[in-house]
């Protein structure tokens, strides 16, 4: 798709990455190692210097810019965007910077600029692509079970008490994003394959027109939990078509090893 892209960062053992998507500045599964082995990872948003040192080469070259964010809800990296394009807009008038809060994450975001990717395509204009993206945002389902409640207490996110407890029951949260783009449980399992099956549970009852979708499911360093889980999706739902990839660090960080997230158009959100 030739799309250009502009990395948070992630800190680990004292060393700041930024993550793209071949990894060049740090891989991936080596990330999730550090992971199991305890250590802490931290994030950060893009902020506006970094934005405007990105956009303006476009802009010189006479282009327009169509970007297409990180969710409001969980990063400030859409506002430095929109402060970024504020600033540039006064010096080049005759350039259009278009902003769009996805209130997406990881590869629902990747399915977002799939879709919008396709709009594009056909000929639309920059404006007629954001209005389709705004128009459709909504209807773009995000599902995902974390494994490693761990990583859940040591970001923050779960207090130690919860995580213990969570830990010895073996309950897996079941989690989604919401239309203002916050992360929240929805249901618990109690253990790893049954977590799986409730995301497939609650796909069923939420995608629309199965078999001419694609869809992505997305993992944290485990394949083969996310191939089962397309399986069971395929026997219990039927899609077009199923493309992986792995959730990158500064999603990871977060959500830990061992999630399994599918993303696909439904309703509700």
């Amino acid at each position: 798709m030739d799309l250009k892209i502009i990395p948070l960062s992630v800190e680990l053992k004292g060393k700041v990455f930024y993550h793209y998507p071949d990894g060049r500045n740090l891989n991936i599964k080596s990330f999730y190692q550090a992971l199991r082995d305890k250590e802490v990872a931290n994030t950060s948003l893009v902020n506006v210097g970094e934005f405007l040192d990105f956009f303006e080469p476009y802009l010189k070259q006479g282009k327009d810019i169509l970007y297409i964010g990180f969710s409001s809800a969980l990063s400030g990296t859409v506002q430095s965007a929109k402060i970024a394009a504020e600033t540039l807009a006064e010096e080049y008038k005759d350039n259009k910077i278009v902003i769009v809060d996805s209130l997406y994450a990881s590869m629902g975001l990747g399915l977002l600029i799939h879709y919008a990717y396709l709009q594009a395509s056909e000929g639309k204009s920059i404006d007629e692509v954001a209005s389709w993206v705004e128009a459709h945002k909504l209807q773009l389902c995000h599902l995902f079970t974390v494994d490693d409640l761990g990583t859940l207490k040591r970001g923050g996110r779960l207090s130690g008490t919860q995580a213990l407890l969570g830990t010895l029951l073996k309950v897996k949260p079941v989690l989604h994003v919401t239309n203002d783009g916050k992360l929240v449980p929805i249901k618990k399992a109690r253990g790893r394959r049954t977590s799986l099956e409730t995301l497939v549970e609650l796909m069923k009852e939420r995608i629309v027109d199965p078999k001419n979708q694609t869809i992505f499911i997305s993992h944290g360093d485990d394949e083969k939990d996310a191939k089962f889980t397309a399986e069971l999706i395929q026997k219990e739902i039927g899609v077009k078509t199923i493309i992986f990839g792995m959730i990158g660090p500064v999603i990871g960080a977060h959500s830990g090893p061992g999630t399994i997230a599918v993303f696909f158009l439904g309703e509700p959100r």
